[in-house]
């Protein structure tokens, strides 16, 4: 027993000295002049278990690594130069000394291999995956040793599991790996499926059996998962689209649905809104993002409500009942708008800042959730249930119901019919103006920015239903989803084109459209 002490002893006393003179090496390696060597140098002390390994590699992709020609190598950091090696201070060591360690793209690319597996034991459990996720797509070879001792020290399941998948993809790339393990290994990777784990799988479809046969079986597996997570995907894509839809038809609903104006700057009052998110934006300053785009909306909803009322008053009281003339007179005063504001705000594109909490996405599966997109698609929701509160809970909505079903007998118990038409003319405006807000988060602040969504605004409400909220919602998520089914097989422009034919031929079916209003308010 005492001889077996003494052996295992020295076995750890070798090994130490080992990663000792391996590190040395490394040292020598990095301070080398050619670009092979620091590459080889990088790998080496990656391997080599020194705690100060971390730092010397990141200063080194920092650029902050530099040599001596006695190959002595120095980091510099902000209070001065220290010694790679030790980490103190080297005051007695100048500048002119010192030659920048340099980098090329086999140097860049072996640091971040390296700097995966070194991360792999960060106190963070978030950087600890991170560091597992980068091992995984670059599934390096080099990267076992420190994976299996970082495994054995995990204790976060899901961080786990991840760098259980890292080493599956680096036993794949192993050339001496036993096939017992490549095969447990695509089971691993099939399991986490996924473009990238396809990828990895690629290379060794045409392996003899067992292992060929059980990659071409894995990635069957990972194709119908991709296939599935797709059409998932696309009905998302095409629910993010139907919301935007809806934000921009729900205003025109109201003016062309229930009052039977042809609105042509309807496109206006929604680029004015994303105008309104512009300047508030600008006014409060930076620090004020999220802010400003919350307090936006009722600015937005004020401003292009207010200037609906005003052209109700002045243009559209004059032309009910002749849609041609309303038609005519709304298109020019678009131009008027538009013009308007390339004198103010001059012709280039504006750009309105998203907040932080609508920034970047999160995965949900196989699923790629954007923020801004979803806080859009909830945005819609609560417009759409806001103006259904209105019209049915409110006394403006009673009252809008009741002129629009029999505008002789509501002004005979009353109703100011003509402040009743004004008033839902500026409500569908300033609907229109709180979908700007929401587009300008996802498209461009120009002047031209409703004309993109006048002709699909009208679409959709024709197509669900003209006066109908509900018909409006419908139709829009089903021409969103529609639309993103057929822009990968057509494209976009051919897409968009059989879509319009496909609304045609549906309303030369059903002229009154998908959800048609029954009752008195259809008689009329």
């Amino acid at each position: 027993m005492i001889r077996g002490a003494a052996l295992l002893l020295g076995l750890l006393l070798a090994l130490g000295s080992a990663s000792r003179a391996q590190a040395q090496d490394a040292y020598s390696l990095l301070a080398s002049p050619s670009f092979d060597g620091i590459r080889q140098g990088v790998q080496e002390l990656g391997r080599s278990g020194d705690s100060r390994a971390l730092p010397i590699i990141s200063a080194l992709q920092d650029g902050e690594l530099f040599a001596r020609p006695d190959h002595a190598l120095f980091i510099r950091t902000a209070s001065g130069l220290i010694d790679a090696k030790t980490g103190e201070s080297a005051p007695d060591v100048t500048a002119a000394q010192l030659k920048k360690v340099r980098l090329s793209n086999p140097v860049r690319e072996a640091i971040d291999q390296t700097l995966g597996s070194l991360r792999l034991f960060d106190p963070d459990p978030d950087r600890r995956r991170a560091a597992a996720d980068a091992v995984f797509h670059a599934h390096d070879p080099l990267a076992l040793s420190a994976l299996d001792r970082a495994i054995a020290a995990e204790r976060d399941p899901a961080v786990h599991r991840a760098m259980t998948e890292a080493r599956a993809a680096a036993l794949l790339s192993a050339p001496d790996a036993s096939t017992q393990d490549k095969l447990a290994s695509v089971d691993i990777i099939r399991a986490r499926g996924g473009a990238d784990s396809r990828a990895i799988l690629e290379p060794l479809r045409d392996q003899p059996p067992p292992l060929g046969s059980a990659v071409a079986a894995a990635m069957r597996s990972i194709d119908q998962q991709l296939q599935f997570w797709g059409v998932i995907q696309s009905v998302y894509y095409g629910v993010s689209l139907g919301s935007v839809l809806l934000l921009a038809a729900a205003g025109l609903a109201i003016t062309f649905g229930v009052m039977g104006v042809i609105n042509m700057a309807h496109g206006e009052m929604v680029m004015l809104g994303a105008y309104a998110a512009f300047v508030v934006q600008q006014a409060l300053g930076p620090a004020w993002t999220g802010t400003s785009i919350v307090l936006a909306v009722p600015a937005a909803f004020v401003i292009s409500g207010g200037l609906g009322i005003v052209i109700e008053r002045t243009l559209i009281r004059w032309l009910y009942g002749r849609p041609l003339e309303t038609l005519l007179a709304t298109w020019g005063l678009s131009l008027v708008l538009q013009q308007a504001v390339r004198s103010i705000f001059g012709p280039d594109n504006r750009p309105v800042q998203p907040p932080g909490w609508m920034s970047g996405d999160f995965h949900l599966g196989g699923l790629t959730l954007t923020l801004n997109r979803l806080v859009i698609i909830v945005f819609a929701a609560l417009v759409l249930a806001g103006l259904m509160a209105v019209l049915r809970l409110t006394p403006l909505g009673l009252r809008m119901r009741a002129v629009t079903q029999n505008r002789t007998m509501a002004a005979a118990v009353g109703i100011a019919t003509p402040w009743i038409d004004a008033f839902t003319f500026g409500l569908g405006s300033g609907v229109a103006g709180m979908a700007g807000v929401a587009l300008s988060q996802i498209d461009n602040v120009s002047p031209n920015l409703g004309q993109s969504y006048i002709i699909d605004s009208f679409m959709v409400v024709v197509f669900g239903g003209v006066g109908n909220l509900w018909g409006t919602a419908i139709g829009a998520l089903t021409l969103g989803i529609v639309n993103k089914f057929l822009e990968p097989v057509a494209g976009a422009v051919l897409g968009k084109i059989a879509v319009l034919v496909m609304v045609i031929l549906f309303i030369q079916r059903k002229p009154r459209g998908l959800v048609p209003l029954r009752g008195r308010a259809a008689e009329a």
